[in-house]
């Protein structure tokens, strides 16, 4: 759904949304190679603000433009780097990782893993599993979690980000049960 009038065309490649999203692809190693080396540090907080203000912006220039097909997968691709990147980062930050943080890490990339499969599979039956907005809440709450582990004011404060990763793997698991569920529902209305 777009607010503005459509600019390019679903196939469309090379459109600004793209070339934002593209941004933050190169920006995610980056992120997460100052996760493992120098997680508490202002400029890994402001490398992680920026891959995160850019999903924002990338959102907004994509309803100005108009979707595309390309934007719907690279800008879900962009996110699952980010964060489940930034998730196997923290583990592995230095001097001593959180490891608390591995079995959050797990349970969200299966549930990628099984989405992307879900959706995938849906897709070839012509069945649309758009986002919802709780799972965008829920990538912003999985962004405060890494957020707060490498913000030197609340970095030493582990349970912060402990709490919020797991308020983000509920989140993460419901949602993803409400995609099988919104799924079930329209391959059921199909027949």
């Amino acid at each position: 759904m777009t607010t503005g009038q459509r600019t390019y065309g679903e196939s469309a490649l090379m459109t600004p949304a793209n070339l934002v999203t593209a941004f933050r692809l190169l920006v995610a190693p980056l992120f997460i190679y100052l996760i493992i080396m120098h997680r508490i540090s202002w400029w890994t907080s402001l490398v992680g603000f920026v891959a995160a203000a850019s999903d924002y912006f990338d959102g907004i220039v994509a309803r100005r433009h108009g979707t595309t097909r390309s934007g719907a997968f690279l800008d879900p691709l962009a996110d699952k780097i980010i964060v489940l990147g930034s998730l196997y980062a923290l583990v592995l930050s230095r001097p001593h990782g959180l490891k608390s943080f591995i079995i959050p890490a797990v349970l969200i990339t299966l549930r990628e893993i099984w989405m992307s499969v879900y959706r995938s599979r849906a897709a070839q039956r012509g069945i649309s599993i758009p986002a919802s907005n709780l799972a965008k809440w829920k990538t912003f709450v999985q962004d405060w979690a890494i957020a707060l582990c490498v913000l030197p004011i609340t970095a030493h404060h582990t349970y912060l980000g402990v709490i919020t990763i797991w308020i983000a793997v509920v989140m993460t698991l419901f949602t993803g049960w409400q995609y099988y569920s919104q799924g079930k529902k329209v391959a059921v209305g199909a027949r």
